[in-house]
Order: C-alpha cells, then sequence, then structure tokens
C-alpha cells in the first residue's frame, strides 16, 4: 500500500468511527476549532488500531526500539498495537503530581525506545515521558503517532513519523468566529479538560 492510500485508508476509518469531528470545539489549549481529532473513537475498532499499529511499526522498525513507550491515556492501545507489531514490550508513563512517571515497570536502563501517541497536537505529553526515560537512563531513538495535527508546531522535530498530518484553523476564544456566528459555547471533548 503507499503512502497516499493508507492515508485514504486512514481518513475513511477516521471518519467512519467518528473519531474526526466537526462543529465547535474547545481544544486543551483554551483555542477553539471547528474540527477535533478524537483516535480513542477510532481505537476502540481492534481492526483499526491494529492496522494504524502495524502500519507505524512498518515506519519505525529501522529505529530498532527494544521497547515502545506511550503515555497514558490516550497512547495506550495505539503503542499496545505497535509493540506487538513489532514484538517488543511496551510500557507507559501516567501523571504523578502533574508529571509523567514510570509508575509500574521497572526502569529499562540503556534500552532503546519509540515514543508513540494517538494524535500529537504540540507533542508536549510524548515529549514529557520521552524526557522521562531519558533522565532514566534510556535511549530515545524517535517518536510516532496516528495524527500529527500540529502543523509543524509540534516539539518533537523533524523526525515525528506520523501516518496522518493534518492542521485545522483554530482561535483565541475572543476571536472565534464559530461563537460570532452560532452563538453557542463550544464543546470540551477529549481526556483533559484543563490545558497543558
Amino acid at each position: 500500500m503507499s503512502d497516499s492510500q493508507i492515508q485514504e485508508k486512514l481518513r475513511e476509518m477516521l471518519v467512519e468511527s467518528r473519531a474526526w469531528l466537526e462543529g465547535h470545539f474547545k481544544l486543551t489549549s483554551g483555542r477553539h476549532s471547528g474540527n477535533y481529532m478524537q483516535c480513542a473513537m477510532l481505537l476502540r475498532f481492534p481492526k483499526y488500531a491494529a492496522f494504524a499499529g502495524g502500519e507505524i511499526a512498518k515506519r519505525i522498525a529501522a529505529l530498532r526500539p527494544d521497547f515502545i513507550v506511550s503515555p497514558a491515556l490516550g497512547g495506550l492501545i495505539i503503542g499496545h498495537e505497535v509493540a506487538r507489531a513489532l514484538n517488543v514490550p511496551f510500557l507507559f508513563c501516567e501523571r504523578e503530581d502533574g508529571r509523567m512517571k514510570l509508575r509500574r515497570f521497572p526502569m529499562p536502563v540503556g534500552k532503546r525506545f519509540v515514543a508513540v501517541e494517538d494524535v500529537v497536537t504540540t507533542g508536549g505529553s510524548v515529549k514529557e515521558t520521552a524526557e522521562h526515560m531519558v533522565a532514566g537512563g534510556c535511549v530515545w531513538a524517535g517518536s510516532a503517532c496516528i495524527v500529527d495535527r500540529s502543523g509543524g508546531a509540534q516539539q518533537l522535530g523533524p523526525d515525528l513519523v506520523s501516518l496522518f498530518k493534518v492542521s485545522f484553523p483554530t482561535w483565541e476564544a475572543d476571536d472565534c468566529p464559530l461563537c460570532r456566528e452560532l452563538g453557542t459555547p463550544p464543546v470540551k471533548p477529549g481526556s483533559r479538560p484543563g490545558a497543558k
């Protein structure tokens, strides 16, 4: 399958699963948008999760990761699918006192990892997870996601591997045309109500 065929197939999956929403949304950053990506809706279907995980695994295999790590909660399913496709262990970090930490597993000192997330906007959670692993003595080989919706603004550098790139216009709350046109407040979807 070519990259364009994979992107078209993924687009169909995102729409069919209602992971790609259109409306009036308040993002985690506090900005407003007419589009929202909620990959949990995509990943609730095992065949879609397996497809995305397998395709990411093909793209990162050359990085030779010893394990995959993801930030909880959004990266759990896709990180596990990528690890399964590569036949390597899967670990995850979770927030403790506001910081990403490896709480449930021993630190695999000296091992190479790829940090995997479902959707990257700023890349903050992936970067924080990866930096925690590096501080613990691991080697950060790369980062990957299903959807890069950063428009080039993510903090992970040019080596971020993604299956799908999209950039939606966003606005500060005071400048939101949807607030003016619709006259209704935005919906706050997703898993984190606070700004990051």
